[in-house]
């Protein structure tokens, strides 16, 4: 099945996202092989040369590595994951708290929400 993209970025940003939080989630742990460019770039159903290139920043990013002969894998670090996790969270964090300002909710309406949200049962719970 197809990845599903928007069209409010481009399809190489959202590959980098997706595969990045596939990594941070676990879904591709650390030591995985991933499949290779050509394989995901089917799945993806986008060209190999963008699959190629968003595999690329990933590994400038320090979560894909490259063997030779064996081709990429997640790596290993632990570190790197965390420390990558972490900035995800931050800026996650920090685009929420600007669209609950720009849509004048009080710090103490904010929080009230987010405790609302993770008293609620359903699929946006965090558990």
């Amino acid at each position: 099945m197809a990845w599903q993209f928007t069209s409010n970025r481009s399809i190489y940003s959202q590959i980098v996202d997706e595969i990045e939080l596939r990594i941070l989630n676990g879904t591709y742990e650390m030591g995985m092989r991933l499949p290779s460019v050509r394989d995901l770039a089917l799945l993806a159903a986008v060209n190999p040369n963008t699959m190629q290139r968003a595999l690329s920043e990933l590994e400038e990013m320090g979560l894909v590595t490259t063997q030779r002969n064996t081709g990429r894998t997640v790596t290993t670090d632990e570190a790197a994951v965390s420390r990558a996790r972490d900035a995800k969270a931050d800026l996650l964090v920090e685009t929420f708290l600007s669209q609950m300002k720009m849509l004048g909710l009080s710090r103490g309406e904010v929080l009230e929400r987010l405790a609302r949200g993770e008293n609620k049962e359903g699929e946006h719970a965090i558990q």
